[in-house]
C-alpha cells in the first residue's frame, strides 16, 4: 500500500516516525511519502519537506507568512496527485492538514487524522467539514471521544497518548549528562521554532542568578543551528546547552522551565515538577483569548481539569515571578508532594495498556480493506 503522511512539527515528526514504524511491522511493502522532519525520514518514510519550513505559529505570524502557507498547500496537491496514495494520514498540524485533507476527500482520497484537533478549546465550528473529510478520527486525550460523541454525535478512536509509549521505550534515561558535573540540575526548555526560543529563553535565563548553586541546562531541539542557538547564551559556569537529549536532561533535573506545548506534559510524566512559561505576540493572545474556550493551557491542567503545574503566561511572565515559583518548586514540602500525586494519577488517566502507535497502524490498515 501507498501512505501519504503529513506532519508540521516536532513532536508530530516524533510520533509520525513511530506510526511509520507500525505500519511498516504489519505492512512490509509499504511505500510512504511523508511531510516531517529527520526521525520520520529514519523510520522508512520519504522526506518531501521538513516541517523546519512550516512551522508558523499564531494568527500574526501565520499572516505573515501568508504566501508561502499558501505555496505549500498548492505543492502539498500536487505532490499528493502525482504519488497516488492508497490513505492520506494527518499527523495533528490542523491549520495546514485539514484543508489537504477537505480536498483529498474531493479527490476520492480515505483520509485518517491521528491527533485531533483540538476543536474542544477553539475553532468547534470545524467539526462538520471534518466529519465530511475524515474516515476515521484518531484521539489522543481520554476526554475527546465523550466530546465527539456527546457534542457532536461522532463516534471517534481513542488511540491513548502517543507519549506513553515513546517514554516507556526510552533507553538513555540513565545516561549521564557529560557536560554537567552534580545534581543540582534544573532544565530549560524554549521550544523548537526559532520565534518562541527568542522570545521565552532570555526570561528563562534572567533566574539564574537567583540560584547560584544550580546548573540551568538549556535542550536544544534537534535541527537547530548551534552557533544562533550558542548566541543567546550568556557565557555563565552554571548555564549549559545539551543538544537533542531533552528526555536525559530531564530525568537528571528536579525541576524545569518549560514553553507550552507537548513538552510540558512530557515533563510531568518523567515525574519533573515544571513552570509552563509562554509569550507570544500580543495581538495574538488578544484574539485568543476571544475565541478559545480553556481555562489552562497547559495539557497537564487540561487533562486534570485543575492547576497541576503553575502558568505564567505574557505579562505574568516576569523574572521576579518566575524565581518565586522555583523557589516554591524547590523549597516547598507540601507543594512538592501534591505535585507527586497528581503526576501519578495523570499516568493513571493516559494509561491504557497499549502502544498508540500500533493501535493506530492497525485502524489505517483496517480502514484499507474496507
Amino acid at each position: 500500500m501507498r501512505y501519504y503522511i503529513i506532519a508540521g512539527e516536532a513532536s508530530g515528526d516524533l510520533h509520525g516516525s513511530n506510526l511509520i514504524k507500525a505500519i511498516k511491522a504489519k505492512d512490509p511493502n509499504a511505500i510512504i511519502q511523508c511531510w516531517g522532519g529527520d526521525l520520520m525520514q529514519a523510520a522508512g518514510g520519504k522526506l518531501v519537506k521538513h516541517y523546519r519550513s512550516l512551522a508558523f505559529m499564531g494568527f500574526v505570524e501565520v499572516l505573515m507568512n501568508l504566501r508561502t502557507i499558501l505555496s505549500n498547500i498548492k505543492f502539498c496537491k500536487q505532490d499528493i496527485l502525482e504519488f497516488k496514495p492508497d490513505v492520506l494520514v494527518c499527523v495533528d498540524y490542523p491549520g495546514f492538514n485539514l484543508r489537504i485533507a477537505k480536498w483529498a476527500k474531493t479527490k476520492g482520497l480515505k483520509v485518517i487524522y491521528f491527533i485531533a484537533p483540538q476543536v474542544w478549546a477553539w475553532k468547534e465550528n470545524r467539526v462538520p467539514q471534518m466529519r465530511q473529510s475524515i474516515d476515521r478520527l484518531l484521539c489522543i486525550l481520554p476526554f475527546e471521544k465523550h466530546y465527539f460523541k456527546e457534542r457532536w454525535n461522532w463516534e471517534v478512536d481513542y488511540v491513548g497518548h502517543p507519549l506513553m509509549q515513546v517514554l516507556a521505550d526510552q533507553k538513555n534515561l540513565a545516561h549521564p549528562l557529560p557536560s554537567i558535573e552534580g545534581e543540582k540540575i534544573i532544565a530549560l526548555l524554549p521550544g523548537s521554532r526559532k520565534q518562541e526560543i527568542l522570545k521565552k529563553l532570555p526570561i528563562m535565563l534572567s533566574v539564574a542568578n537567583a540560584f547560584p548553586d544550580d546548573h540551568f541546562a538549556i535542550a536544544q531541539a534537534p535541527g537547530l543551528d548551534d552557533e544562533w542557538f550558542a548566541s543567546l547564551v550568556p557565557k555563565n559556569k552554571n548555564i549549559h546547552i545539551v543538544k537533542a537529549n531533552t528526555y536525559a536532561l530531564l530525568n537528571h533535573s528536579k525541576a524545569a522551565l518549560v514553553t507550552s506545548g507537548t513538552a510540558t506534559l512530557e515533563t510531568a510524566l518523567l515525574g519533573v515538577p515544571e513552570i509552563v512559561c509562554y509569550k507570544g505576540n500580543p495581538i495574538t493572545l488578544a484574539l485568543a483569548k476571544r475565541f478559545v474556550k480553556i481555562k489552562f493551557i497547559a495539557l497537564v491542567n487540561l487533562i486534570m481539569n485543575k492547576e497541576v503545574v503553575k502558568e505564567l503566561i505574557q505579562e505574568e511572565l516576569t523574572t521576579a515571578n518566575l524565581i518565586a515559583a522555583l523557589k516554591e518548586l524547590l523549597e516547598n514540602p507540601a507543594k512538592q508532594a501534591q505535585i507527586k500525586e497528581d503526576y501519578a494519577a495523570l499516568q493513571n488517566a493516559l494509561y491504557t495498556g497499549q502502544n498508540a502507535a500500533e493501535v493506530s497502524a492497525g485502524i489505517i490498515l483496517e480502514e484499507l480493506s474496507n
